[in-house]
């Protein structure tokens, strides 16, 4: 019988079938990895303690620290209480359970979605869950990578299990080639993608990523689309693996040498959707026209050329009174008027990084258009690396002397600016262009008005104060 990708891994993972006999809507699926954080575990770990139950298998479980951190001075205590609290509580359970952590003086530690692949924890043909949407990111190895909630996360601590309905198959193919890789980037192929299909598009799917340019990206990229699967409305995205994956995870801490790397290489071959397999949706994304994207409204939806002019509510909505009705709202709260050119709209904050594009590649990308420039006054801008051995290699690299003679802030790696959720926020009215992957309403803090780009559109715009077809210089 011919089988997708997705389905492969699927069938390969379950415990107790469907009974539909019985009117059961879950398959019983087998975890392979557990990945947790600060904010989404010290309920789970809790319901433990009051059920007097264990940890199933804490050699799959693995923690670190990365929403809540400061990434200013680590030296310095943590002022905010509540992020304090959150750290030092998810100390405390990974040493009572048991649970490698990768804490703040960890040279391992970063963002979960980060540190994932860098470890090896992320396995091709694997099932990977953690507390946060975006785990979706793992799916570039070819993986079967999903957010999960509290309740979820303490079911899969105690079991290594977890009840699911099977999603469909959704193939987004993507044709042709881009005319300019390093201005038009993966980032600007997803938000292209949610631009076209909507961020409702995917709902209750699994979308894999094919097409001659997938197979020609970096992981880094790969990444990239993955992450932002979520905001398409999709369980999950994937990419088969491929030379680059072997590549990319060959030696790394927590997978196997030698002999034993290479015996894995035959199981992994077979991670392909076989020819003449059927998908339940498919959409084909022509990429020879594509231009560097910008959010210009309040979901990753809302999206346009970085040529295109703000889009009026009636051209945006095509007749649907509630699109209609979402756009108004968004050019309120982001303050924008419709006609304009979005070139035309200024800047005060930059933020290069979050665990869609704060990657060693994001940051080598992002210094080329910085290098030899410098700042717009008028711009606050940092970059942020996804997890310490990123920090690291740039800093080998140069790259973080770059950006501080740009007028960059140069910070230790966590979440930061992605969500209000540590001091790296906005404020009220204050616009930012961010390498992020959620727009909405206060994502950034309260009141605060976020543009999705590219690290290369990000760079642009920190440099000349608004938003710039990076292509000019590129």
């Amino acid at each position: 019988m011919k089988k997708t990708l997705f389905e492969k891994i699927w069938d390969n993972h379950i415990v107790y079938p469907q009974d539909k006999d019985k009117q059961v809507d879950s398959y019983l699926l087998y975890i392979d990895r557990h990945l947790i954080h600060e904010v989404t575990s010290p309920q789970a770990f809790e319901s433990l303690r009051l059920n007097n139950r264990k940890v199933r298998r804490p050699d799959l479980t693995f923690a670190t620290m990365d929403h809540n951190v400061p990434t200013s001075d680590r030296s310095l205590p943590i002022l905010d209480e509540i992020s304090s609290i959150q750290i030092s509580t998810l100390n405390d359970n990974c040493k009572e359970f048991g649970i490698k952590l990768y804490d703040l003086h960890s040279p391992y530690q970063g963002i979960v979605h980060v540190i994932g692949p860098e470890l090896g924890l992320t396995i091709p043909g694997s099932t990977i869950v953690c507390g946060d949407s975006h785990t979706s990111t793992h799916g570039a190895f070819g993986a079967f990578a999903f957010g999960i909630g509290t309740s979820e996360v303490e079911h899969v601590l105690a079991t290594q299990c977890l009840w699911l309905k099977k999603p469909k198959n959704f193939a987004v193919n993507f044709i042709g080639r881009r005319k300019n890789i390093h201005a038009i980037t993966a980032k600007d192929m997803v938000l292209y993608l949610i631009r076209k299909i909507g961020i409702g598009g995917g709902i209750g799917s699994v979308l894999e990523y094919r097409g001659e340019t997938i197979s020609e990206l970096s992981m880094e990229q790969r990444m990239t689309i993955c992450n932002m699967s979520i905001e398409a409305g999709a369980r999950a995205g994937l990419i088969a693996p491929d030379e680059i994956t072997i590549s990319y995870l060959k030696g790394r801490k927590y997978l196997p040498q030698g002999n034993k790397f290479d015996q894995l290489l035959d199981t992994w071959k077979e991670l392909v959707t076989d020819d003449d397999s059927s998908f339940d949706m498919a959409v084909d994304i022509n990429l020879q026209e594509l231009a560097p994207q910008v959010t210009w409204g309040t979901n990753p939806s809302m999206t346009i050329d970085i040529t295109d002019t703000i889009p009026y509510p009636d051209e945006y909505s095509q007749g649907n009174e509630n699109q209609k009705m979402a756009a108004i709202k968004s050019l309120e709260y982001m303050g924008i008027e419709a006609g304009i050119p979005i070139t035309s709209i200024p800047v005060d904050r930059v933020f290069i990084g979050s665990c869609t594009n704060s990657r060693l590649d994001d940051l080598v990308e992002a210094s080329i258009v910085v290098r030899g420039r410098k700042v717009s006054s008028k711009v606050r801008a940092m970059v942020v690396p996804g997890s310490q051995q990123v920090k690291f290699a740039a800093e080998k690299l140069g790259i973080d002397k770059i950006f501080k003679e740009a007028g960059f802030e140069w910070r230790e790696s966590g979440c930061s600016m992605c969500l209000g959720m540590n001091p790296d926020i906005l404020s009220p009215k204050e616009r930012c262009a961010s390498t992020s992957n959620r727009n909405f309403e206060g994502r950034q803090g309260v009141g605060g008005r976020t543009h999705l780009v590219s690290p290369v559109m990000a760079a642009a715009a920190a440099i000349k104060g608004h938003f710039f077809d990076v292509r000019e210089w590129l």
